[in-house]
């Protein structure tokens, strides 16, 4: 297993993916603010929360990151190919496993059961993310394709 690899391509790869969302949010592709998403988890306070999302999407990342290095080092093959078809299943578990589970552990995230009452600030992301968007997937899935194809070609490379 590539560790020294897996550590700095893993932030590089996660950097490239939290880059290419958000200049997709910021190009009015999808209204996904990733960072700002995550970092509300932690503080209400929007610039302090961004800051704080992009730490936890990193660390997020990592382990991902550390998902796709087993996956190479049992084939025993990196490409950015099998990256990308990694970056499929990543993206698929994004999507709908962990985005639809946020709003049950996000203190500042409205659910679709918490009716008029509720004080979140920020709304549940719905099925595959649409309601920050209808390209929210698309934009989604080409983050992950990028990530895990990055991934692939630079642990192919060492």
């Amino acid at each position: 297993m590539d560790w020294a690899g897996w550590a700095v391509f893993g932030l590089v790869a996660t950097s490239v993916l939290t880059a290419v969302m958000t200049t997709a949010q910021l190009a009015g592709l999808t209204r996904l603010d990733l960072p700002l998403v995550l970092g509300t988890i932690l503080t209400e306070d929007p610039d302090r929360a961004r800051l704080a999302g992009f730490v936890i999407h990193l660390g997020v990342g990592q382990v991902f990151a550390l998902g796709y290095a087993l996956v190479f080092a049992l084939l025993h093959r990196a490409t950015w190919w099998l990256g990308g078809l990694l970056g499929l299943l990543h993206v698929a578990v994004v999507l709908m496993v962990l985005l639809p589970v946020l709003p049950g552990l996000h203190p500042r995230m409205a659910s679709h059961r918490a009716g008029p009452v509720s004080r979140a600030v920020l709304e549940p992301p719905g099925l595959l993310g649409l309601n920050y968007g209808v390209q929210t997937p698309v934009v989604a899935l080409a983050a992950h394709l990028v990530y895990g194809a990055a991934l692939g070609l630079l642990l192919q490379a060492r």
